[in-house]
């Protein structure tokens, strides 16, 4: 045989053993980085670690304390899965989830308020010397653009609350932002309201600023803003509060990224505006021109019950200046229409990202 052909029938075997193994190793490298029952098993464990977000009970896991009442009106019991496109539902902002309360200027209110409200209702309530403890981590992403800067209540909004449910059931704590158009930062300032002695026509809130302005802090003018706060909180900058009512003391801490933490103490069992004497210069100069010129009980808010709220209550209403300079602020409201005010920016938006409900806790240990 010739000897070319024979070496030819020799090769040609092993030169397709050697191909077998190289299409097989090759196959097996290709494998090897993406196994696809690992990725699988992967997956599954990613998934099973994954809670889905939908509602805003996803976010904040305290709504089974809560109940609600929305700017339209519309009120809920049961907020675990509890949405309202409209009012109070999940926003993400690309990093973190949020739990959106929104309301109008003019919209169905509460028996007790001309203002509208998207706000939480705590269920279980409080006696003052027992006391409770909330907190909020926030930011308020707008307020009215419309209303009378020489109204106090113009352009705010209450993020969080005390609420007696005695006597007058007036509210020994309202947690305020205020900023004014066309400016970039705000106040945040808590209000207290006297538990009035006699008459309740004569109470009227004593304002204590945070960072920016305290509430009596207005403009000269229908047209005219005071100067913008240099120490103010933006639309969208976060802040977080933290009410702490220990055995009849109210403790509250403020705290922002940036801004000096803020701590107050006020006593609820024993009033520092029982006489005359003890009225303040601020509530002199804002609520005596509307005749409110009341002292408070002794006791304060001593053997009351109370519950906080938390959420959005829009405090600037359509209502005309010259009833009540201090709390009719005058603002656009479109006849009512909830759409149009919301185009428009007769609206109040505050998104919370963290919250908690419970009992008081000592503030010494």
């Amino acid at each position: 045989m010739n000897i070319k052909i024979m070496k030819s029938l020799f090769t040609m075997p092993l030169l397709m053993i050697g191909l077998v193994f190289f299409l097989n190793s090759c196959s097996n490298a290709k494998k090897k980085p993406t196994d696809e029952s690992n990725t699988e098993n992967v997956d599954e464990k990613i998934a099973e670690n994954i809670k889905e977000v939908k509602y805003p009970s996803d976010v904040i896991p305290f709504f089974e304390k809560w109940k609600i009442l929305l700017g339209d009106g519309t009120k809920s019991k049961e907020l675990i899965n509890y949405e309202n496109k409209d009012f109070f539902y999940l926003q993400n902002d690309g990093k973190t989830n949020w739990v959106v309360y929104k309301t109008p200027n003019s919209g169905i209110t509460s028996k007790t308020s001309s203002n509208t409200r998207t706000e939480l209702h705590q269920k279980e309530y409080w006696k003052t010397e027992t006391g409770g403890k909330l907190t909020g981590t926030l930011k308020v992403m707008h307020v009215s653009t419309s209303g009378d800067p020489r109204v106090a209540a113009s352009y705010s909004v209450v993020v969080g609350q005390i609420h007696s449910n005695d006597g007058h059931k007036n509210e020994p704590l309202k947690i305020c932002y205020k900023k004014f158009p066309g400016q970039e930062k705000g106040s945040v300032y808590w209000n207290y309201e006297i538990n009035t002695e006699g008459d309740n026509s004569n109470r009227w809130d004593f304002s204590t600023a945070v960072w920016g302005y305290d509430m009596s802090v207005v403009g000269p003018d229908a047209t005219t803003n005071p100067e913008e706060p240099a120490d103010g909180i933006a639309l969208g900058e976060e802040f977080s509060y933290e009410v702490n009512v220990f055995e009849g003391i109210m403790y509250l801490t403020f705290t922002s990224e940036g801004h000096p933490t803020k701590t107050f103490t006020k006593n609820l069992l024993a009033s520092d505006f029982a006489k005359p004497s003890d009225i303040p210069q601020q509530t002199r100069d804002l609520f005596f021109p509307i005749g409110q010129k009341g002292t408070e009980k002794p006791n304060a808010y001593k053997g009351e019950l109370n519950y906080f709220k938390q959420g959005a209550y829009n405090q600037t209403n359509g209502k005309d200046p010259k009833k009540n300079i201090v709390w009719c602020a005058g603002a656009e409201i479109y006849n009512g229409d909830i759409s149009k005010q919301y185009e428009n920016g007769s609206y109040t938006e505050v998104w919370f990202k963290d919250a908690t409900v419970g009992a008081a806790v000592n503030p010494n240990k």
